[in-house]
């Protein structure tokens, strides 16, 4: 079945948020420790995954000893295996129930040449079953693995704690935690951005390296707003396209004081976006809002670049495509919508709290409305008039933990930057418009100076989770993109 424009947005936004991660199991083995360790130590690590609701991607147990990988032929059969699932795998998890050889699991993934993150599982011993008969010795051989991992040009996660026992709260934390990583690099890896418009003559500080970009393997495809202007001329009002999302946007905000007209344009709006994403299998977006798409067309398109960023696929304004990587890199890890905002305000004299703001263009779930407001663009109304410029998203961010975060080409130096860390959103009192929200962030006047001293956009893309640690590790270890962990 062909989807039509909504419904192929829809099912890509479902697809990011809930498609299971498919993980390749590595049970390591060495031959003069308990055998019965490894095969119910590998029943369990399998038994664990599938209730993180992750896919074991495992050679069948027959075809090894006890399912283990220990000798060479273990670790080319298991490589081949794994190579023949190249596309699927996510990451790869080695766990060792007992000491496990390193050689065998360094050369699996060798052999294997997946590229993906790695993360390394110790079993724990018990203190009271340290005969010959129980003893795993693991907390040794994961030093061995990791010895060997780092002398082969592995790279490679840990657990948080040394040994784990599978079935805690602890693993199934560490598991989260390199879900979010494995999602992050692969989604990072091969990410597909538009650009609408060209940037606003005022706005230097987002300009960015399409060529460091995909060097990364993030594709920009651009699209001039001349083009987007014809294609909405040659839709008619009543276009099955434009109906459907027109309600999807009445569904979406509060439009009783919006003009059919506006409602009209941005359902026309919408309708290209949506094709031209899909005819391009676009991940994200960044748009030219200042001050053509008001002067030429008669709106702000802040309602579509919100609905967008609502379903998982990110859209940033004032074409910021290295805010719009963040917004993905962010969603990517955590499942849940993203926002582009400006650092903007001190808050009082508190030097830990400040005001995030944009005019606005946030997704309607960091709100604390169900249902946002629908508006008029005060600013730019000044000049272009209240009337060309309805579909921005008003609302208060809100009271939550969140995660920031800002990427940006770093030209001089050849490379991608970043810096990342966390905060929450308060309920402090302000009186204000847009979309805004009150920051509380541990040791903030540091974090500014550092943001200015290293010359980073006034932009910062924030996220309802924690996920900093994912990213910082996901950004560091497996993209090689030099990142900043405020804590």
């Amino acid at each position: 079945m062909t989807l039509t424009a909504p419904d192929f947005y829809t099912a890509l936004a479902a697809q990011l948020a809930r498609r299971p991660l498919n993980i390749a199991v590595i049970v390591g083995n060495r031959g003069f420790f308990p055998k019965h360790l490894v095969t119910t130590g590998r029943e369990t690590i399998l038994q664990v995954l599938e209730q993180a609701g992750m896919k074991a991607i495992i050679l069948d147990a027959s075809a090894t000893a006890y399912g283990a990988v220990e000798s060479l032929k273990e670790a080319q059969a298991t490589a081949e295996f794994f190579r023949a699932h190249r596309d699927e795998i996510d990451g790869v998890l080695v766990t060792l129930p007992n000491f496990g050889d390193e050689r065998a699991i360094a050369n699996t993934l060798r052999y294997a040449d997946l590229n993906v993150p790695v993360l390394i599982h110790a079993f724990p011993d018990d203190a009271g079953r340290m005969t010959i008969a129980d003893r795993r010795d693991s907390f040794c051989g994961k030093m061995s693995v990791c010895n060997n991992l780092r002398q082969y040009g592995i790279k490679y996660t840990l657990t948080s704690l040394h040994t784990v026992d599978p079935a805690s709260e602890s693993f199934a934390n560490d598991l989260q935690r390199f879900g979010q990583i494995c999602r992050v690099v692969k989604g990072m890896r091969r990410a597909r951005l538009g650009v609408i418009g060209a940037r606003p003559e005022a706005f230097k500080t987002v300009r960015f390296s399409e060529k460091l970009l995909e060097r990364a393997g993030i594709s920009v495809d651009t699209l001039d707003l001349s083009e987007v202007f014809g294609r909405i001329e040659r839709l008619s009002d009543d276009d099955p396209a434009v109906a459907a999302r027109i309600a999807r946007i009445e569904r979406y905000a509060r439009t009783a004081d919006v003009p059919q007209q506006a409602l009209i344009k941005m359902g026309k709006l919408g309708a290209v976006m949506d094709r031209w994403m899909e005819d391009n299998a676009l991940d994200a977006t960044a748009i030219q809002c200042w001050t053509s798409m008001e002067e030429y067309f008669g709106v702000v398109p802040c309602t579509v670049m919100s609905m967008a960023s609502n379903g998982l696929m990110p859209s940033a304004c004032e074409t910021d495509i290295a805010g719009t990587a963040a917004m993905l890199a962010l969603a990517l890890a955590s499942g849940k919508p993203s926002a582009l905002v400006d650092w903007n305000n001190n808050y009082g004299n508190d030097p830990n709290k400040g005001v995030v703001f944009h005019c606005s263009n946030l997704p309607k779930d960091v709100f604390v409305d169900e249902i946002p407001v629908m508006h008029y663009q005060e600013i730019i109304a000044g000049t272009v008039g209240r009337d060309s410029t309805y579909g921005t998203i008003y609302g208060r961010v809100s009271k939550n933990p969140f995660t920031y975060l800002r990427i940006s080409t770093d030209d001089i130096e050849g490379r991608i930057i970043a810096y990342v860390g966390e905060g929450v959103f308060t309920d402090d009192p302000i009186d204000t418009f847009g979309g805004y929200g009150v920051v509380e962030v541990p040791r903030f006047q540091e974090l500014l100076a550092y943001i200015c001293e290293h010359g980073y956009e006034h932009h910062v893309t924030i996220n309802q989770a924690r996920v900093a640690s994912a990213i910082d590790e996901a950004f560091n270890k497996y993209l090689g993109w030099a990142t900043h962990h405020h804590k």
